[in-house]
This record gives structure tokens, C-alpha cells and sequence, in this order.
């Protein structure tokens, strides 16, 4: 049980790594659209004046919004476990899979006028496909800020309106917030890992008015946005509310809470003593992934943070 733990806090490191929700530096998100002027390899060619009606989308979440935006204008996508069953998809080529990366050759020849890639994961393809002259736009989704702000920049190159999709991404915030429990995320066990406010988990319990306790902390970690704590940190905070993200291999939640029991510190939690431990699905909380997996997020925290506080159990 041990070993099969540090597996998936490992693979767990792995996702964040390799996903758009964070990066080794921390920073504010932006949305950042690039042309192959900008590339050492520069060329004559520059972003078509018109709207784009070939697009590849090389991350789940970019493929969602244009299909929701325009289905019409979504050419190839990333393979996504997210979309195995969506009908929507069913005919759209696959460019990639799983976390490797795309090939070049199927998107080029999708002949698209728009490429998206995710910073952090499509870095290397976008600036090949740059230097080739297809246009393309890099961006990153870490904080619900950056979320509304890539959905305009999409809906502006495929010349679509934003606006029902933003006003659906109100639905899924609470209307009247009051101020909530304190609140540990626990993404890994070993080591204990736990968003602050520079990650999209992180931003995401701030919309809540959770009490993170790992908001305003820093740490050595290599993973922007997610920082290590101490057992003995964990007990000093305390935390009211624990929630824990199943990895995207999708270990049982028996397994994860057994394993968590073995801990010296678990059972003298405030979470633990009033059955406040949640487990969350990695898509929707670390990783956006999908329009769909940030509502059932959103759903899930309106109902854990907003709860009342149950009797301690014997």
C-alpha cells in the first residue's frame, strides 16, 4: 500500500508538471497569443486578419470552449480521457495522447489556421509549428481570471460570442459567499503537497472563501503554485476541512483514506474527528480540464465548504 501511494503521489507530480494549470515559476496567469515573427526563426508570414476556421486544440480544455464556442470550427484535438465518451468528438482526429506529445505530422496535415497549445506542456511543438508559419496561441489557465480571459481570446479568433459561456461560468460560483472553514487540499501524501493561491486549486478555494491554509505559503517545491508541509505544520494548522484529490490513475477513495490513516497525525485532526474529508477528482480541481469538470468541482465545494459542521463521531 505504501509503495502503491508514493506511485501515485509521483504520477500525481507528473501530471501537474506536464498540465497547463502550473508552471515552475510562479506568476500571475496571462493569455499570451504568439506569431512566428516572434520566433528566432523568423518568417514573412504573419496571423491571418480574418477569423480562423481550421483550429487544432492541443489541450482538453482549449478543445472544449471552441467546440461549445463553434463545434464547426475544431479541426483535431488532443486525446483526452475526459472525451471518451463524448459524442461531440467522436469523429474529430486526435493529434495526441495522453500526455505525450502531438504529432506534428497530423496537425499539419489538418492544414489549420489556428493552433492552441498549453504553456508549460506545448512550449516545443507550438514553436516548431511557428517556424513553419501556422499560427498559433499559447496560453495558461491557472486562476478563474485567466479561464474567462482565454475563452474571449478563443471566441475572438474563431469569431464567436463568449458570452453565453461566461455567464455559465457564473452559475458555477456562489452567489452569496460568507467567509468558509480553514481548509487543507491535499494533492500528495509524500510528500504532503498542497496548492497556495498561485494554482488553479488554490484560486479556485478562494472563490469559495475557503480558509486555505496553504495560501500565503512558499516553499522549495518545483512545482509553481504547490507547496510541501510538514506533519507538524499540518497538526499547527489544524485544518477544519481536508480535501483529498484522487490522481489521475485514479486510485479508489478506500485506498487513499486507508493509507492516510496510517498517519500518526490523521486521527488528531479537527477534519478527521468530524468526518470532513472529501475526495475530489484531479480534473476539475488541478487541472481544469474540462468546462464539465470545473462545474462538478464547483458543485462539490458548495457543498463541502458550505455544509454545516457535523458532531464528532465516536
Amino acid at each position: 500500500m505504501h509503495r502503491r501511494w508514493l506511485l501515485s503521489a509521483l504520477a500525481v507530480l507528473i501530471s501537474i508538471v506536464l498540465t497547463a494549470c502550473t508552471t515552475a515559476n510562479i506568476q500571475q496567469s496571462e493569455i499570451k497569443v504568439t506569431n512566428p515573427t516572434e520566433t528566432t526563426n523568423t518568417s514573412s508570414q504573419q496571423l491571418p486578419t480574418g477569423s480562423a476556421k481550421r483550429v487544432v486544440a492541443l489541450s482538453s480544455l482549449s478543445a472544449d470552449i471552441i467546440s461549445r464556442l463553434d463545434p464547426t470550427k475544431v479541426v483535431g484535438i488532443t486525446g483526452s480521457k475526459l472525451f471518451k465518451n463524448d459524442s461531440r468528438f467522436k469523429d474529430i482526429p486526435r493529434v495526441s495522447e495522453g500526455q505525450n506529445p502531438p504529432n506534428l505530422e497530423k496537425v499539419v496535415a489538418l492544414k489549420p489556421d489556428l493552433v492552441i497549445g498549453a504553456e508549460g506542456f506545448s512550449n516545443i511543438p507550438i514553436q516548431k509549428l511557428q517556424q513553419i508559419g501556422i499560427p498559433t496561441l499559447l496560453a495558461k489557465v491557472n486562476n478563474w481570471k485567466s479561464l474567462e480571459e482565454l475563452t474571449k481570446t478563443i471566441a475572438k479568433k474563431i469569431d464567436a460570442d463568449p458570452q453565453p459561456l461566461l455567464n455559465r461560468y457564473k452559475t458555477f460560483l456562489p452567489e452569496k459567499p460568507t467567509q468558509g472553514f480553514s481548509t487543507l487540499a491535499l494533492v500528495s501524501r509524500q510528500p504532503i503537497l498542497s496548492p497556495n493561491k498561485n494554482s488553479w486549486a488554490g484560486d479556485l478555494l478562494a472563490k469559495f472563501q475557503a480558509k486555505n491554509i496553504a495560501a500565503d505559503l512558499q516553499g522549495k517545491s518545483p512545482i509553481g503554485g504547490y507547496v510541501t508541509l510538514s506533519a507538524e505544520k499540518v497538526l499547527e494548522a489544524n485544518p477544519e476541512v481536508i480535501i483529498l484529490v484522487n490522481p489521475p490513475q485514479g486510485n479508489s477513495e478506500a485506498e487513499l483514506l486507508d493509507s492516510l490513516k496510517k498517519e500518526s497525525f490523521w486521527q488528531q485532526l479537527q477534519a478527521t474527528k468530524n468526518n470532513r474529508v472529501y475526495v475530489f477528482d484531479y480534473f476539475g480541481l488541478v487541472n481544469p480540464g474540462s468546462i464539465d469538470a470545473i462545474e462538478k468541482a464547483c458543485q462539490q465545494l458548495k457543498q463541502v465548504l458550505f455544509a454545516p459542521l457535523r458532531s464528532p463521531t465516536s
